[in-house]
C-alpha cells in the first residue's frame, strides 16, 4: 500500500507483529507522522496522533492486568513503579526499533532530515499508534496477546532484576524526610579508555559517605551507590549512628 506512489512495507511490519490487518488503512494511518500529513495534505487526510492516544491506554491496561495477575505479592506502590518503568519512552522506542517501525514510517522532509526515523519520542509514539490500530482491527484479546508477547521479556527482567526501582529518587525522598538534607554525589575515580571508561561515584549525606559504586556511566554508578546507601540507612534511623566500614566504602 502507498500514499500516491510511496511504497510502505506494511507486510514487514505485519510479519514482525505476527498479525495481518484486515483493514490495511489502519496500519498505514499508524505509520503516518503528523509532519508528513502537514507537508502532504493532497496525499493524506490522516496522521497517527489519535491512534497513538488510543494505543497508550491499551498498552497501559494490558501491562497493569499482567502485573496484577502475575505479581500478587507486590504492593500497589511496587506495581506502580514497575508500570512506570515499562510504560515509558525508552522501552517503547526499543520495541519500535525491534519492529523496524522507523524504516516504515512516513515522515515529512524536515523531520526526516533531522533523523526522525531514529528519534525515541517518534518511535515510541509510533508503537502506541500501531497498537491502537491493532486494537481497532482485531479487538482486545488479539492486541492483548501481541502486547504481552512484545513486553513479556522486559517485564520479567524488570521484576527479577529490580531495575524498575528508582534508587536515586528513593534516597532523595528518604534523606529529606529523615534529615532534611539532600544526598550529594561525587565522582571519585575514573578508569579505562574513553569508550570503555568506568566511573566510581560516592554518595554522601551530612558529610558522611553512605555508598560507593562503579558503572560504565555516571548515572549507573550513582544508581548503584544510592542503592547501597538505602540499604545502609534502612538499618539506622539516625545518620550519626551509621557505622561506616572502611573496607566497604573504599573505592
Amino acid at each position: 500500500m502507498s500514499r500516491q506512489g510511496k511504497k510502505i512495507p506494511l507486510e514487514e511490519v505485519e510479519k514482525k507483529l505476527r498479525y495481518s490487518f484486515g483493514r490495511k488503512e489502519l496500519l498505514l494511518e499508524a505509520l503516518t507522522h503528523k509532519s508528513y500529513y502537514h507537508e502532504n495534505r493532497e496525499k493524506t487526510d490522516v496522521h497517527n496522533e489519535r491512534l497513538e492516544f488510543l494505543g497508550d491506554s491499551v498498552i497501559g491496561l494490558v501491562i497493569v492486568e499482567f502485573l496484577f495477575l502475575h505479581e500478587q505479592s507486590c504492593s500497589e506502590a511496587v506495581l506502580a513503579k514497575i508500570k512506570s518503568y515499562i510504560v515509558s519512552e525508552p522501552v517503547f522506542a526499543g520495541i519500535a526499533q525491534e519492529l523496524s517501525l522507523g524504516e516504515s514510517l512516513l515522515l515529512g522532509k524536515g523531520e526526516k532530515s533531522t533523523g526522525g526515523t531514529t528519534k525515541k519520542s517518534i518511535l515510541a509514539n509510533t508503537l502506541e499508534a500501531v497498537i491502537g490500530a491493532v486494537y481497532l482491527d482485531g479487538g482486545f484479546e488479539t492486541v492483548k496477546g501481541i502486547i504481552q508477547s512484545l513486553f513479556r521479556e522486559r517485564l520479567m527482567h524488570a521484576i527479577e532484576s529490580g531495575d524498575f526501582f528508582d534508587y536515586k529518587t528513593e534516597l532523595q525522598e528518604k534523606s529529606q524526610l529523615l534529615f532534611g538534607k539532600l544526598p550529594e554525589y561525587q565522582v571519585i575515580g575514573q578508569q579505562g579508555d574513553e569508550h570503555e571508561r568506568i566511573f566510581t561515584v560516592a554518595v554522601s549525606l551530612n558529610g558522611k559517605r553512605l555508598g560507593i559504586a562503579s558503572g560504565r556511566r555516571k548515572k549507573e554508578a550513582e544508581t548503584h551507590a544510592a542503592k547501597k546507601a538505602l540499604n545502609l540507612l534502612s538499618e539506622s534511623a539516625e545518620i550519626d549512628t551509621v557505622d561506616m566500614d572502611p573496607e566497604v566504602f573504599s573505592p
